[in-house]
């Protein structure tokens, strides 16, 4: 057998007892406290890792990148479920580097390998640590930002109720900042929900909007227009003197609406 893989086969079979040994090195510089579960957890990852390692020792470096890869996205999307920061991934990967370069050029030396080979050996883990670092931050930022989208859809949805008050009146109050996301929420989910509820006068409340930009106000006044053609009797409320001059600027001519200081007063004009 060729000493590469014979030095291969060696840390495949004796990856556990490597990998608690350089772990042992490491809980040595740590300075926050550190429970068994995520010892235990480390450990696996890393025999994991190790054992991808050294079986790619006979691939090229396409077929190993393909191994370390999946298991690179699987690692960064467990990080990220974690709710761990990136840092934490980022910050000590340069001496994890190190002491696996060091660990395996001491055990090749020892089974009698070339300088050449042992540099050939380095040289595979560079690539591949290099490449896992790689494909687990891109994995940590899918699964990161699929979550923030997740939670940017439920914040749309708790933020735009429809709010029924009386039979054919409802109340829609806009709160928090208005961008492009939420005005897109408002005209694919919660316009075609309108009819649905018999209402003929609606309510749209501004007094909780804390900005808004010329863009976002063509839009808003874009659903006045659309609700105007299903027949609903559209109110503006509480649009402060900063939104007022926004909605100026935007060239939005407000002779052409109903607006009201507060919702009180809307519900009482159409009463």
């Amino acid at each position: 057998m060729d000493e590469t893989l014979k030095v291969g086969q060696y840390l495949v079979d004796h990856a556990e007892e490597i990998i608690s040994e350089m772990m042992e090195i490491t809980l040595k510089k740590v300075e926050y406290e550190v429970t068994e579960e995520m010892i235990q957890q480390s450990i696996k990852i890393n025999v994991d890792f190790l054992v991808l390692l050294a079986e790619s020792f006979n691939e090229s470096d396409e077929e190993a990148a393909k191994g370390l890869i999946e298991w690179s996205k699987k690692h960064g999307e467990h990080q990220a479920s974690m709710l761990g920061r990136l840092s934490a991934i980022i910050k000590p990967y340069a001496e994890r580097r190190l002491m696996y370069l060091q660990t395996i050029a001491k055990i090749s030396m020892a089974h009698g390998l070339t300088t050449e080979n042992v540099v050939k050996i380095n040289n595979r883990i560079s690539y591949l640590l290099d490449l896992s670092m790689s494909e687990t931050i891109l994995a940590y930022e899918a699964y990161r930002d699929g979550l923030m989208n997740e939670r940017q859809k439920e914040i749309n949805e708790l933020s735009a109720p429809i709010v029924p008050i009386q039979h054919g009146i409802a109340v829609l109050p806009l709160i928090g900042v208005l961008g492009y996301a939420r005005v897109q929420h408002l005209l694919n989910h919660v316009l075609p929900t309108i009819p649905e509820l018999q209402v003929e006068h609606l309510v749209i409340d501004f007094s909780g909007i804390l900005t808004i930009d010329s863009e976002i106000a063509q839009h808003i006044f874009t659903v006045h227009n659309v609700l105007k053609l299903l027949g609903i009797n559209v109110l503006f409320t509480g649009i402060r003197p900063n939104l007022s001059m926004t909605v100026v600027q935007a060239g939005i001519d407000f002779t052409s609406f109903n607006t009201f200081a507060s919702v009180k007063q809307a519900i009482e004009s159409v009463g």
